[in-house]
This record gives structure tokens, sequence and C-alpha cells, in this order.
């Protein structure tokens, strides 16, 4: 395995916060000549939130390489992939093979981001105690084994079974097998439980981005209830809710670089468009089309309620417009929808004045976290931004407690917290539209419902529809939809919710074997 097989710490030094970004490079530094004092922890700490940047893993591309996690909307019914070979449009379609990619971006960076880890993890607790402060080290500690465990729950949540690495390796040990996704399940959980136990509820504003006991909290959460343990999942969302978070009073600030200090955010990854190295591309688009690989799909725009609560196909507000003009859909409708939805006639370009004609083969456009201006210094919306991506947010944690309590056969508390969220939004409460006294399968319709409109095109789509069971009809959702040149379709045997590993993988690691679905 060509990315496991790291024999040397080049830690290139990017930012957790922004306020770091004018540090020098670590291109090259030798362990022997490092890991001196609390000044080489934390540039070797910041080489591990480094990766977190890679296009493959949250910085996102556009025309220009294999689809990151904020894409992953297209694995399912939420957005059309137009540029199918970024990967997901290939994947929905059932057209694509382990050679192929896609597979490999976040294979590998998932094991870069590991490598590194491991290296913090081995060599602080070395670093002459004069030369770091026990809280420092405990601390710095924690925030790897946080970053370790973000990595380890992808890589299981996508790959299933793949290699557990816990230390650094040597050329001769680096040829390993896989480990199981349960072996994998039980190392996350304890490295965020452990993270949470020892990290900070905050830091000083100077380091802003850098992983809380929120953060690891959140994670936590969010694996167990793929894992489907609801009371750790009720216990994790307890703490979390106690540490002071909230929700922004405006969603559609959130996903602006005006929103990225916001007290909703639990951990996001920081982005800086000044610094060319520290640029993103997932909030890029073009100017003549918004966002042309990821296109909101027919059903999502119509699975917004209008204002009074109530899905379109039953509210006397809703206007469908006709075949050529879809711009009257968006009148009295969820306010979500328009903070993240281009219609027929929008501007989407506010500093030329560019209006969306309507030019996608999905007839809409993709507005939550892209671009709508060039930057002051004359960058382009097509270049790469600073916009920082939300790994976790406070809405979403009163989602999972939600869906938890169900789980859990509860249903006490479950409207609540969805009010909560609709509450910010305006939107009518549960008990004003739904009813009160919901059985459990009612209420879980609604959480789930809420969750897609709330956490659309954040790249939660796709988890989300893995852990429910409804990664099948959520093709053929798609399918109906009956978008141009798209053919979405389930791919039976475990193909459509399981990534390959990667073929160059396998060919660099004879004990490496394929996942039995992908063979």
């Amino acid at each position: 395995m060509k990315k496991i097989l790291m024999i040397c710490f080049v830690a290139v030094l990017s930012s957790c916060t922004k306020d770091f970004l004018d540090r020098s490079p670590l291109d090259a530094i030798g362990t022997a000549n490092f890991w001196k004092n609390s000044q080489d922890a934390y540039l070797g700490l910041n080489g591990v939130y480094d990766v977190l940047q890679d296009p493959a893993v949250y910085g996102g591309s556009l025309n220009n390489g294999a689809a990151g996690l904020p894409m992953y909307d297209c694995f399912g019914d939420n957005l059309y992939n137009n540029y199918k070979f970024e990967g997901p449009g290939l994947f929905m379609e059932g057209t694509i093979d382990p050679s192929h990619y896609f597979f490999s971006g976040l294979w590998n960076s998932c094991y870069k981001g590991i490598f590194r880890a491991n290296s913090v993890l081995e060599n602080i607790p070395n670093i002459p105690a004069g030369n770091i402060s026990d809280a420092e080290r405990a601390q710095l500690s924690a925030q790897a084994l946080f970053l370790r465990a973000l990595f380890y729950m992808n890589l299981a949540v996508y790959y299933q079974d793949a290699p557990l690495i816990l230390k650094t390796q040597a050329v001769s040990e680096g040829y390993v097998a896989k480990n199981t996704y349960q072996e994998i399940s039980d190392q996350v959980i304890k490295d965020l439980t452990t993270a949470a136990n020892a990290l900070p509820m905050s830091y000083p504003s100077s380091q802003y981005g850098y992983a809380t006991k929120g953060a690891a909290l959140g994670i936590l959460a969010r694996f167990q209830l793929y894992n489907k343990n609801y009371q750790a999942v009720l216990d994790a969302t307890n703490a979390l809710m106690s540490l002071g978070y909230g929700l922004n009073p405006s969603y559609s600030q959130l996903f602006t670089e005006q929103g990225e200090n916001s007290n909703e955010i639990i951990f996001s990854v920081r982005f800086n468009e000044d610094v060319s190295k520290n640029r993103e591309n997932f909030s890029s688009t073009y100017a003549g089309i918004p966002r042309v690989d990821e296109q909101p799909m027919p059903n999502m725009v119509k699975d917004y309620y209008c204002t009074d609560g109530k899905p379109i196909t039953t509210s006397p507000l809703y206007n469908p417009g006709t075949p050529t003009n879809n711009t009257p859909q968006k009148n009295n409708r969820d306010p979500r929808l328009l903070a993240s939805v281009y219609f027929k006639g929008d501007i989407f370009i506010t500093d030329i004045n560019k209006a969306f004609s309507g030019n996608t083969a999905t007839t809409y456009g993709l507005k939550k976290y892209i671009r709508n201006k060039n930057y002051p210094d004359g960058t382009g919306v097509f270049a790469g931004g600073g916009q920082d991506f939300i790994v976790i947010r406070y809405a979403d944690v009163l989602l999972m407690r939600a869906e938890a309590l169900l789980g859990s056969g509860t249903t006490a508390g479950v409207s609540a917290l969805v009010n909560q969220v609709r509450a910010r939004v305006n939107m009518p409460s549960v008990e004003s539209v739904e009813g009160s006294n919901l059985s459990l399968g009612t209420l879980q319709a609604i959480v789930r419902h809420e969750r897609r409109v709330e956490l659309a095109f954040e790249g939660l789509r796709y988890f989300d529809l893995k852990r429910w069971g409804t990664v099948q009809s959520a093709a053929q959702t798609a399918a109906a939809d009956n978008v141009t040149g798209y053919s979405p379709t389930y791919r039976a045997g475990g193909k459509s919710e399981i990534f390959a590993i990667p073929l160059k993988e396998l060919d660099a690691n004879e004990n490496l074997k394929q996942n039995p679905v992908w063979q």
C-alpha cells in the first residue's frame, strides 16, 4: 500500500487556525532534528490538520479531480453529479470500477492523515519535560487521537474493512491485511472517548479551529448513531448540549465566510483564500452556471415544505409554475430552500449581476456554500477560496439526539428537539402541523425529513441513507426524476453501499484483499 509505506515524516504545515497560515512548512524535517519542544509539537499536529484540506477530504474540487466529502450528497437523491468522472455520477450509474481514481482519493488521504497522527502520538511523549508542559502534551495528543479517529471513521463508513494501523511503520511492516469493521469501530470509539475526556471546551481566539471536547463528543455521537448504539448517542449529546453551543440566528449566513465563527459550529476545517496552499474548491463555481457538477435534484427541491409546514402535495400555498419556468415554486417555501437552491432568474453572482438561466440538467442551481461574488483581490468565483467547511454543527446534534431517542423506543422530547431546529427558520412546530401524541413511526419520518432539509448539501445524505438502509429507495427516487443524461441505479450485492479498495493498493500489497462485494 503505497500511501501507507511512508517512512519519513513530512508535515506540510497548514492551518487549523487562520492565524497560523504565515508560518513556514516542515517539508523534509527529519525526526532526529525535530520533536524537541512544544513548537515542534504544534507544527507536527498542524501537519495532521493539513490533510483535512486535501481535495478528496474536505477541500473539494471543481472539474479537476475526485469528489471530496462535501460532494457526498451526490450519492443518493439530493444532488446530481453532472461531471460523472469525479466519481459520484459513475458510482450512481453503476459504471465505476476499483481502478477509478475516486476510490484512491479518500483512501490515500485518510492514511496520510493517520500516519501523521501516529507520528504525533509517538513523538510528543518523548519531548523533554522542560520543553513542553504536561497540559500541552496531553491536549495535543488528544487532538491527534481525534483526528486519527475522524480519518478511520470515514474509512470504516465508506470502505467498511481496512487496515488498522496504530503506529508508524518501516517498509517491512507496511504490507498489512485488512482489519474488520468492528475492530476499526472499537478503535474509533476508544480514541474519541479518550480525546473527549482530555480536550478543552475552547481555545484562545488565535487557535480557533483546533478540535475541542465538543468536537470529539459530536463525532463520537455521529459514529455511535451510525452503529445504532443509541444510549451512547444520548450520553454524548447530553454532555455536548451542556457546553454552550446554540443555533445561529441566520441559517443562510452560516454557510458563508461571515458565519465561520458562529456558536453553532462545533468543528470545521479552516481555509484561507489569501494563502494558496490553504484554499478550497468546494465553494467554487462557474460564472455561466452555478456549480455545474452538483445540481439539486427535483425530488429534493420538492421535499421542502411550504411555510405553513405542509408538503407541497397538500399545501394551498404551493405554485408549481410551468415546465419552462420553475420560479413560482420558491414562493411560500421553507426558508432553507431559498438559502440552498437557485431558481431560474435568481442572481447567483452578485458583483456582475449574473442571473441563473436555469441551464442545468435539473433546472436548479446549488446555492448553499457556493460563493456568489469574486474576491476583492480579483480571485474569481471559479478559483480557490477561503470558505470553511463545517464538519459538525449544533443542529445536527439536536437531530441526532432525536433519532437516538426514537431508536431507544422513546418518543418523549423528540418533537421539542425538531421544533428547535424549525424555529430558527420560522417554520411551524410539530404540534401545530403534524399533531401531538404521535407514533414512533410518524416521528421517525418527521426526524428523517428534518435531517434532509436542514442538512441538505452538507455531504451527510449518503451517511444517513446507509444508516437507515434506504440507499436503494433513494436511487429509485433519483431515477424517477428522469434527469436528462442521468441513469442512477442500485447495484445489488452491496456495490452501491461500499466503496471499492483502490486497485493500485491491491497491486502494491498482496496481503490486502478486495471487499467481497467488489471481487
